[in-house]
């Protein structure tokens, strides 16, 4: 279809991504809030597009290139009451549930590290997210001995005892 588009988003590699949907002018000091009391040693850019009123694209951060480019990917989705968050030094599992607490936050579309494509249909008004295409598709099942490389790399980076 014509009016809908697959868009890669852009990030350095080693860092994470969340995109989600808010909805008020409030959510980007929020967001950035919940980031910096979170971690101090967080690097973050954080771009928010509001769909009325200025409509602009607000941001905040302590990484000038990790600003940039979620300002940049917001651009390229054009999609209204949209944020992203791009991460270094900090693993969104660490934030993401006081990210989705968030008062205004409605919606996360994805967390990830992974190539990540979005999904968006346009209209007269603006672009509207679909969906997201995180990473790639599986290769198979896994095996015992996979099983025991999941669990031991859960414990190596302290997630599990």
């Amino acid at each position: 279809m014509e009016n809908i588009e697959d868009i890669q988003m852009e990030f350095p590699e080693g860092c994470n991504i969340i995109l989600g949907y808010s909805h008020f002018i409030k959510t980007i000091e929020d967001l950035e809030e919940i980031i910096r009391t979170s971690n101090a040693s967080a690097k973050y850019g954080i771009a928010f597009s509001e769909a009325s009123g200025d409509r602009l694209i607000r941001h905040e951060g302590n990484d000038r290139e990790l600003v940039d480019m979620a300002i940049n990917n917001l651009r390229r989705l054009g999609c209204g009451h949209t944020f992203m968050i791009l991460l270094r030094n900090i693993y969104p599992i660490s934030i993401l549930n006081a990210i989705k607490s968030c008062m205004e936050v409605g919606n996360i579309f994805a967390s990830t590290a992974n190539p990540l494509n979005v999904i968006v249909y346009r209209s007269e008004r603006g672009g509207s997210i679909l969906g997201v295409v995180d990473g790639f598709s599986p290769l198979g099942v896994e095996t015992d001995e996979d099983k025991k490389k999941r669990r031991d790399l859960l414990r190596n980076i302290g997630y599990k005892r």
